[in-house]
């Protein structure tokens, strides 16, 4: 498998060309009444191709960091902010503590960090979160005896299968209603049982993965890689030893970090934080816990210099990713990929329809991997063609959640997937190899859910 940064220049560079032969088009684009910005689906037009040219192309890369500038900023200060709290030893007592209380029911950690996990994405949209959850599950996974992918995926699938299913969720189910004109969070029936269906398998398959490293270590999938074997150093403790104890220091650090946390918890619910503020708030929690357990301010920066070194290739992949996107916008052929699909889907039999819509939104998020984005750009004209098309808007709504939130954890293009990676230390390869059975069955399990839904008629 070539570098993740080949991968991602090659796309990009196809989509460089692609503007020299897709052509050009655009949809006008109207305001929301909740101020959001979406396409009006009867204003397609081709207008004069804009293809690519060289200067643009250079251009790319540094674009799409300057476009994905939230999400790399946040993963630099998150790993920074990890970073500090380690050197604390806060991080080292509480995973001996927990270690210590869980080890003869390890194997529980994983299922029951996944439901909390997908329980709120499922009911505040937030996939995102699990660059929060990484770093702070990693020391623990590895101290039971499992795996970096392990933890990854414990943050990954959880929140996946929550944010796709979205029971509750504003930015995907509550958006997409909106834009088809659906009561809101309707068919919260049918997407329950998904959200079920979904982790469910999620789960078992995890659990399987786990149990089998932690029994033997060379069965994981990061047996030969020396940072995986580093981590296992630092980690794994002794449980003959003497139980680690907090100092007084490091006992207010904790209590520290843990009003942090509380307070993010609250700004996202009740302020509508997202990354920025997540950010600002990571910058504080890293600088007052490090000096309240004693560090110096030189070497609060040093934490912080070493944690941005850490995480610091996941952060360039999410620009590179972005820049695949950066050039079909400025090409002007991203309205008429969009244009393009909906003709597709309205070729589909009535029969399989539904299943087209996913097909369709699957193979769009490659290059628009965010689920509002998507849903602003795509829903408006799914929405009539499905009335065309004999699908009801509830199941075109469910098409595409399932299209966006499966894909977020299998493309390169995901920013903040491929961030979530790097922190954990997993490359993006070693990934797809862990995934690509789940990724199957959880396209059997959204397949069936969509044929089910045209069968019945789904209005919810």
């Amino acid at each position: 498998m070539p570098h993740i940064y080949v991968i991602l220049f090659v796309f990009t560079a196809l989509a460089a060309v692609a503007t020299h032969f897709v052509p050009a088009g655009l949809y006008d684009r109207v305001t929301l009444p909740n101020g959001r910005s979406a396409v009006d689906p009867d204003s397609f037009r081709y207008v004069e191709a804009s293809p690519i040219g060289w200067e643009q192309f250079m251009l790319a890369v540094p674009k799409g960091l300057v476009n994905a500038s939230t999400v790399v900023f946040f993963t630099f200060i998150i790993g920074g902010m990890f970073m500090v709290i380690r050197r604390t030893g806060v991080i080292d007592v509480v995973v001996d503590k927990l270690t210590r209380r869980f080890a003869a029911r390890s194997v529980l950690m994983v299922p029951a960090l996944m439901v909390i996990f997908a329980v709120v994405a499922t009911l505040i949209g937030t996939q995102e979160l699990a660059l929060v959850y990484v770093p702070v599950i990693l020391p623990l996974m590895i101290a039971l005896r499992f795996d970096s992918i392990t933890a990854v995926a414990t943050a990954l699938l959880a929140t996946t299968a929550g944010f796709t299913a979205g029971v509750l969720n504003p930015i995907n189910t509550g958006l997409g209603q909106t834009i088809a004109e659906l009561p809101l969070y309707s068919g919260a029936g049918l997407r329950a049982l998904l959200f079920i269906c979904l982790l469910g398998a999620g789960i078992a398959y995890l659990m399987r993965y786990a149990l089998r490293v932690q029994k033997n270590p060379e069965a994981s999938l990061l047996a030969n890689d020396p940072k995986e074997a580093a981590k296992r150093e630092a980690y794994v403790h002794d449980l003959d030893a003497p139980a680690m104890r907090f100092t007084m220091r490091q006992a207010w650090a904790g209590v520290a970090a843990l009003m942090f946390l509380g307070l993010m918890v609250w700004g996202v619910l009740t302020r509508g934080w997202f990354m920025m503020e997540m950010a600002g708030l990571f910058v504080l929690m890293g600088a007052t816990v490090g000096l309240i357990a004693g560090l110096s301010p030189g070497k609060i920066c040093e934490a912080f210099n070493e944690g941005f070194r850490d995480v610091l290739m996941g952060a360039i992949i999410v620009g590179l990713a972005r820049a695949v996107a950066v050039m079909l916008e400025q090409g002007q052929v991203m309205d008429t990929l969009v244009h393009g699909l909906g003709n597709l889907v309205g070729d589909f039999p009535s029969s399989v329809s539904a299943v087209g819509m996913f097909v369709s939104q699957l193979g769009f998020n490659f290059v628009v991997p965010s689920g509002s984005g998507q849903a602003l750009v795509t829903m408006p004209i799914m929405a009539p063609v499905s009335d065309l098309i004999g699908v009801t808007r509830q199941n075109a709504v469910l098409a595409y959640q399932l299209g966006d939130g499966l894909s977020n954890i299998f493309y390169p293009t995901s920013g903040y997937f491929m961030a979530t990676l790097a922190l954990a230390g997993v490359s993006w390869d070693l990934w797809v190899r862990f995934f690509l059975p789940l990724f199957g069955i959880w396209v059997g399990i959204a397949t069936a859910f969509l044929i089910y839904a045209q069968a019945v008629n789904w209005t919810g």
